[in-house]
């Protein structure tokens, strides 16, 4: 079985003031002088994790966290009620990579990410593609309308039970505005019922997977589910703040950047078909499905991202 490389520290981290009264972390591990990469995290919210820094040899890459705004280490943390999402959109993020592009003094780098983090790379790269050398993702999304409606309504005709539970919890068709509101709610109470109900639905989604977890609720839930909550709400209640269908239609922007995009058949919340237009309108591009893999990671996913690295790196 392939693993991850093994466990490391940080040889950097900070704190970047990137406006707004936001301040991002960020850290670098593996080699000063390796091939620069950065991980872009999903959620929107979830923070970066340490076994993200395992994906990248550390021989031979120099790879970069970040937690984007208002989540994990970065400060204001979104889970206090009192910290204002105004600043907190898709051209904010967008801005905030190539501010720390700017301030690590790196050139160009390849970009990785997973679920939501695909969608921010993919704009990140198509607004800057002469700063991205490569570009590798997995659990393929680019928010879409049609993305979301699928992940919060279509969805039910798998778990109808489930779906009327989270439905009623929001109290009203239009879940992602609903449980947005929800969230910004001044009674703790109603906030953390929404947390709970949210990261429930999302987990239950995922809940058929070969390696999936059984479905168990964070109640109360913790500062991380809060924020997760909140900005995942607050972002798909806008769409992403993207126009619908940019990401896909833009794709040729990125011809001549190589790519690879991996993705299992069984994901439940992001259908295949998604990566498969990606794929299409991407010159250039590589898709890779396991027919036996979901939304989660597994070992034909990760043998398949580091052989990418891998392969990557001596570019």
């Amino acid at each position: 079985m392939t693993e991850w490389y093994p466990p490391v520290e940080p040889y950097d981290r900070g704190i970047l003031d990137v406006g707004d009264g936001n301040l991002v972390y960020w850290e670098t591990c593996g080699n000063p002088d390796g091939k620069p990469a950065v991980m872009v995290h999903g959620g929107p919210g979830q923070g970066c994790v340490p076994n993200m820094r395992r994906m990248f040899d550390p021989e031979r890459y120099r790879a970069v966290l970040f937690d984007q705004r208002g989540c994990g280490r970065s400060r204001p943390h979104v889970s206090d009620p009192a910290t204002s999402l105004r600043h907190n959109t898709t051209d904010h993020l967008v801005a905030d990579m190539e501010r720390l592009r700017e301030h690590l003094g790196i050139d160009r780098w390849l970009v990785a990410g997973g679920s939501w983090g695909t969608t921010l790379g993919l704009v990140y790269a198509e607004r800057y593609p002469h700063r991205v050398s490569e570009i590798m993702l997995s659990a393929i999304s680019t928010t879409r309308r049609s993305e979301l409606d699928w992940l919060y309504r279509g969805a039910a005709r798998f778990f109808p039970e489930e779906w009327e539970r989270f439905r009623r919890g929001g109290g009203d068709d239009d879940l992602p505005r609903a449980y947005a509101r929800l969230m910004e709610d001044p009674d703790p109470e109603v906030r953390n019922r929404a947390a709970v109900d949210w990261r429930r639905w999302e987990d239950v989604v995922l809940s058929l997977e070969p390696n999936a977890p059984p479905v168990a609720d964070e109640d109360p839930p913790g500062a991380d589910t809060l924020a997760f909550v909140r900005l995942t709400a607050h972002y798909y209640a806008h769409g992403g703040f993207l126009e619908d269908g940019a990401v896909i239609r833009d794709a040729g922007k990125l011809g001549g950047i190589p790519g690879v995009l991996i993705h299992g058949r069984l994901d439940l919340s992001c259908p295949a078909a998604t990566a498969v237009e990606l794929a299409r309108a991407w010159p250039g591009a590589e898709l890779l499905i396991d027919d036996h893999s979901g939304h989660r990671g597994s070992p034909v996913k990760r043998a398949w991202m580091l052989d990418a690295l891998s392969r990557f790196a001596a570019r």
